[in-house]
Parts: C-alpha cells; sequence; structure tokens
C-alpha cells in the first residue's frame, strides 16, 4: 500500500471517528441548548457509541467489497451529522448521533487495509491507520473547540458532513476494489452467530476485555475533562478546552511504533507496560483542580498507552482473525459508551476526584486482565484448531464405517 492511499484511510478514520467524539469539548453548551441536565450530558457520546455498537458486527464482516462499504457509511453519516446540527430538540440529536451505526467505517478501514497488507508490514499499516482514529478523537476537540468559539456547536457538525461527503467520493475514485473471492465473508446471521463463538476463544475474549476496559478509562478523562475545565478555578473557553487535544495527540502519535513492536513480537510486554502507564497516567489526570501542567502530563502519558494497546490488540486480532476485527470494536464501543456515561454522573457528585478514581479502577481492571491471562497455563489457538479438526475426520470416518455395514 503506497504512502497516499494510507494517507487517505488515515483521513477516513479520523473524520467517521470525529462524528462521535466531536461533542466531548461542547458538552455544556450543546446540553444547555438541547434542554439536557448536566449529569445526562455524557449520553451525547453514549448515544453515538450505542449506534456504533449496532452496526459493528455484520456491517463490517459480511460484504465482499469493504471500499465500497466505507463510501457508503460516510454518505450516511453525512446525513446524520446534518440532522444533528439542525437539531431542536434533544430528541432530534441523539437520532442523528444514532447515526454513530454507520462510523463503523473507521473499522472496515482498519479491516481494508490489513486485507490488502503484505503480512510483513501488516502490523505497520495497522498502525499508521488507526492513528487515524485517535487524531480524529483528539484532532477533533481542537477544530470543534475552535469552530464553536466562532459560529457555535452546530457549525460542527456541518464541516463533518461536508468533508464525509467528499471522502465518499475520493475513496471510490483511489481506492483499489479489495474483493475476496476466497469466500471469506458471511451472511448477516452467520457473523452474528459467529461472533458468539468468538467468545468462547481466549485470545479474542481476553483482548476485548482489556479494550473495554481500556476505553471505559479513555472515555472517561475526553468525556469529562471539559466539565472541570469549564468550571472553577479555570473558566476555560470551548476553543481553550479543545487545545488539550493537541497533548493528546502528541501522546498518541508517540505510540506509532506500537505496531511494529507487535511486527517484531512484542505485543504481550508492550502491553502489560503500557496498562501500568496507564494507571499511573490518573495520579496525574487526578490532580487537574490543582494544576494545568499535571493533566497536560497525564494525557500525553493516556493516550501513549491507549494506543500502543490498542494497535497491539489489533494486530494479534487480525492475525488470528483477519476478517473479524469487526467484533473486536464491541468491547471498543461499550467500553467507551460506559466511560462517557459514567463520568459526567459520577462527577456531578463526587467532582473530579470521583472521575480520576473511575478512570484509574477500569485502568487497573484492563491490567487484571492482561495478567491473569499470562498466568493461566495457554494452549494454542492452532493446536485448538487441529484437535477439533481430527475429532471432526475420526466422527466422519467412523459414521462412513457404519454406512458400509449397513450397506453390507
Amino acid at each position: 500500500m503506497d504512502v497516499w492511499r494510507r494517507l487517505l484511510l488515515v483521513v477516513v478514520c479520523g473524520v467517521a471517528v470525529a462524528s462521535i467524539y466531536a461533542a466531548q469539548p461542547v458538552l455544556e453548551p450543546m446540553g444547555h441548548d438541547l434542554g439536557l441536565p448536566p449529569e445526562l450530558a455524557g449520553w451525547i457520546v453514549s448515544t453515538s457509541q450505542f449506534g456504533y455498537l449496532a452496526g459493528l458486527v455484520p456491517l463490517g464482516d459480511v460484504v465482499t467489497d469493504r471500499r465500497r462499504l466505507i463510501a457508503v457509511h460516510l454518505a450516511i453519516t453525512a446525513v446524520g451529522v446534518i440532522l444533528t446540527a439542525s437539531a431542536s430538540a434533544a430528541w432530534m440529536a441523539f437520532v442523528g448521533l444514532a447515526a454513530g451505526v454507520f462510523a463503523v467505517v473507521v473499522q472496515t478501514t482498519v479491516a481494508y487495509a490489513a486485507s490488502v497488507s503484505l503480512p510483513a508490514e501488516r502490523g505497520r499499516n495497522i498502525g499508521v491507520v488507526t492513528s487515524g482514529v485517535v487524531v480524529g478523537i483528539l484532532g477533533a476537540r481542537v477544530v470543534t473547540g475552535a469552530l464553536a468559539d466562532v459560529w457555535g456547536w452546530r457549525s460542527v457538525y456541518a464541516v463533518l458532513a461536508v468533508l464525509s461527503l467528499g471522502l465518499a467520493a475520493l475513496v471510490l475514485a483511489v481506492l483499489p476494489s479489495e474483493g475476496r473471492p476466497d469466500g471469506s465473508t458471511a451472511g448477516y446471521r452467520q457473523a452474528v452467530t459467529s461472533l458468539g463463538e468468538l467468545f468462547g476463544q481466549r485470545l479474542f475474549l481476553t483482548r476485548g476485555l482489556i479494550a473495554f476496559f481500556l476505553f471505559a478509562s479513555f472515555g472517561t478523562l475526553w468525556s469529562g475533562v471539559s466539565l472541570p475545565l469549564a468550571g472553577t478555578p479555570w473558566h476555560l473557553s470551548e476553543s481553550q478546552i479543545g487545545l488539550f487535544g493537541i497533548v493528546g495527540l502528541a501522546g498518541a502519535l508517540g505510540a506509532a511504533r506500537a505496531g511494529r513492536w507487535a511486527d517484531a513480537g512484542r505485543a504481550a510486554p508492550v502491553t502489560g507496560l503500557s496498562l501500568t502507564l496507564l494507571i499511573l497516567s490518573w495520579a496525574a489526570i487526578a490532580q487537574l483542580p490543582c494544576s494545568l501542567w499535571l493533566l497536560i502530563v497525564g494525557i500525553v502519558l493516556l493516550d501513549f498507552a491507549v494506543q500502543a494497546v490498542h494497535v497491539s490488540n489489533q494486530h494479534l486480532l487480525t492475525a488470528a482473525h483477519p476478517h473479524r476485527i469487526s467484533s473486536y470494536m464491541v468491547f471498543y464501543s461499550l467500553g467507551s459508551a460506559l466511560g462517557a456515561a459514567a463520568t459526567t454522573a459520577i462527577f456531578s457528585a463526587h467532582g473530579w476526584a470521583g472521575s480520576g478514581l473511575l478512570g484509574a479502577g477500569f485502568a487497573a481492571c484492563a491490567l487484571i486482565a492482561w495478567a491473569a491471562d499470562r498466568r493461566l497455563p495457554r494452549r494454542s489457538e492452532n493446536s485448538r484448531s487441529k484437535e477439533a479438526g481430527a475429532r471432526q475426520a475420526q466422527a466422519e470416518t467412523e459414521a462412513a464405517d457404519q454406512a458400509g455395514h449397513v450397506v453390507n
């Protein structure tokens, strides 16, 4: 894959995921305009996440040409954000935000990149394309804050609509058709059914649990930090709050080598060290009421850790289940939704100290899931598959023998 196509996929991921997270730095004015109480403002982000979750399993796994699916999803995402931009009541905004079901284009794009990559560069390409997700999440904060200060929060969604439509046309014009003549796609019912089977596989379940708690911790920070920054003692504007996205961006891009580490076989130790770093980052983030500098340090560490773990997860899972990466993202979506909804409620009741404990607790749960997996005896997925195949072959042989006896 050449550099320009990689760049296009990065931008697609960034714009698509920005449609989910654009509300984070403007939760207070957006909630006020839509008539939502402060403790429920987090549901603005959570609604997008639940819509995203609804589209994850079948839409990412049942098509033959993901390129066309990417374009269609971008176009429908544009419709959703236009509805949000024009909403006069909360329910209208929630309907538009629920079009996050089509922001699953993010994972479809990652799966497309993995599919068209050579094995030796798959980790690198996943790492680069996934960086677009983090760039979109964090970079959207900077753009959202600036636009909201000048033209109001609705202008953010209008800009996202224009970008989504433009990218849809560009994807069809520039990217080659992926095609999977090997019959690797599944039908709708089969894709949903096979998700249940994946839960019985240790690698999928472990990495899924890590992702769930990882992004719950991530969502706790980014869906909640605008509230204390807008209040006493800082009283920052939307554009000033959005600038913290640049800080997070520095940390996320610093973990761009995570794909290369995974290619080198170091995904497991990188995960453990990064999750430890994630817990430590909350010690600095919790000092927000006293120091913005400590908050900045904590944000850099947190986003470095999240990106490193996320890329490691995807590298391991695309190697084991190359066409089921969208199913793994169910955990990502649920975790992000939980963090977004919980942090605003906890902040309203217990202040930023409560949100800090919540975020650190989620991070600790992710580290426990990783450590427990490392301590348990390991049997490779390949050996289990071979055993299952041998049992099936034996059963078929026995059935044939019985049929032969009947004929005789």
